[in-house]
């Protein structure tokens, strides 16, 4: 009874520590955006692809390690996902031409795949009580947020003592040093008897027969697409927009004096918002209807993000917006792989997840993508900024027909 009502087990513990290093080092990528360009004379479309490429084999890796963890354990996922990380993030660091970093970005999102949420936020959902569910799982996507807050400025304050290859190198340290918190992580198993004596794919079929995982499919897009393209391009966005020093004043009497150093600021400040709001959205998945929740959080997406486009960029706009994009983050994570959980049971929620996950990253690819391809045809970032917002309200209608019970209640109804 103990283990059940106490949310801070071992295993959430060590999986937010496992999440927070692996998303500080995933938020930095943007940071590298201009070394990396002006080193080689790439077109900013050049490495925005590579990034594309770790979002998208995050995707397609992350219902393969789902799988992997129910099959053969948690913990052997994670260590082949964090081995793979690390490898990658070698490579990259010898890679000198566009196909190099294209190629090593691959397993670089494999990695990511095996220490991120779909393989954490499963491990997390098994250990956690019914009644601590909800939260347990808002805590560990808040880890990745905290990750955020100081990935990008970390790399921003590494780039000034080393080169961006030896930043790759001991960020791939630091993903090796997770390893060791591993023999923390024992899982019980909490699934009803019921999903233990389905298989996988029993239950992946009863899934995609039934609408409501397809709207849930559908509706984690805009949240890959609006995400990715912020932490990939807002640095270079502000950098340009805002120009390359800033005015004197408040700002710089807290160190930020030129739009490079704003740029990764906003994204720490984005990752520190979304703590709050990941842990409101957490609480608020316990007590009210998943799918509405999911509904207004991108409504308020894609109003804040329209307003922010519409008025001149400054840089106290930029602080504002990070900090009501950031409130709004990776507020859906949480009630996403909840809903999942909650509909379709523990036992392979895993897989299930990452399967979900992959419209998140299919997302994620083309926000990435697109920013840097629009950004080299036009030399602006508006039109897909644009398209983020249309895909925001998408989300929010398509999430209104969910059925939200049990998948074994609504089938037996």
């Amino acid at each position: 009874m103990g283990q059940r009502s106490t949310i801070f087990t071992p295993v959430l513990i060590v999986g937010c520590a496992i999440i927070m290093v692996s998303f500080a080092i995933r938020a930095s990528f943007g940071v590298f955006q201009i070394p990396i360009a002006e080193e080689f004379g790439w077109l900013r479309a050049e490495f925005s692809l590579a990034i594309a490429i770790q979002n998208l084999a995050w995707g397609v890796g992350q219902p393969i390690f789902g799988a992997v963890a129910e099959k053969v354990g948690d913990r052997k996922a994670i260590v082949i996902g964090a081995a793979t990380y690390a490898l990658g993030m070698v490579l990259s660091a010898n890679g000198t031409s566009p196909i190099e970093h294209q190629t090593y970005a691959w397993l670089v999102g494999f990695g990511i795949a095996g220490t991120g949420f779909g393989v954490i936020l499963a491990v997390v959902g098994r250990a956690s009580s019914d009644e601590n569910r909800s939260m347990s799982l808002a805590i560990a996507t808040a880890a990745g947020s905290a990750g955020q807050v100081f990935g990008a400025p970390l790399a921003e304050w590494l780039l000034t003592m080393m080169t961006w290859q030896s930043v790759f190198l001991v960020f791939a340290g630091a993903v090796l040093a997770m390893i060791f918190t591993l023999p923390f992580m024992r899982v019980p198993h909490m699934a009803s008897k019921a999903e233990l004596e389905e298989s996988m794919g029993q239950i992946l079929v009863k899934a995609f027969k039934d609408p409501s995982y397809t709207l849930i499919f559908l509706g984690f897009f805009s949240c890959g697409y609006q995400l990715a393209f912020i932490t990939a391009h807002f640095p270079a966005f502000v950098t340009e927009v805002c120009g390359p020093i800033l005015p004197g004043g408040a700002l710089h009497s807290i160190g930020i004096t030129t739009t490079s150093a704003l740029g990764a600021v906003a994204i720490s400040l984005i990752g520190l918002a979304n703590i709050a709001g990941t842990l409101i959205a957490g609480w608020a998945g316990k007590h009210y209807s998943k799918k509405y929740l999911l509904a207004g959080i991108y409504v308020a997406r894609t109003v804040v993000a329209a307003l922010f486009i519409m008025f001149p960029m400054t840089p106290a706009t930029v602080l504002l917006f990070s900090v009501a994009m950031g409130s709004l983050w990776l507020a859906t994570v949480p009630l996403t792989s909840g809903l999942v959980a909650h509909i379709y049971g523990l036992r392979y929620m895993g897989t299930l997840y990452g399967i979900v996950f992959f419209s998140h990253q299919l997302g994620s690819f083309l926000g990435v993508w697109l920013g840097g391809r629009m950004y080299d045809l036009y030399g602006s970032y508006e039109t897909v900024w644009w398209i983020g917002v249309g895909v925001g309200a998408f989300s929010a209608i398509v999430h209104l027909p969910i059925r939200e019970k049990p998948l074994r209640q609504a089938q037996a109804a």
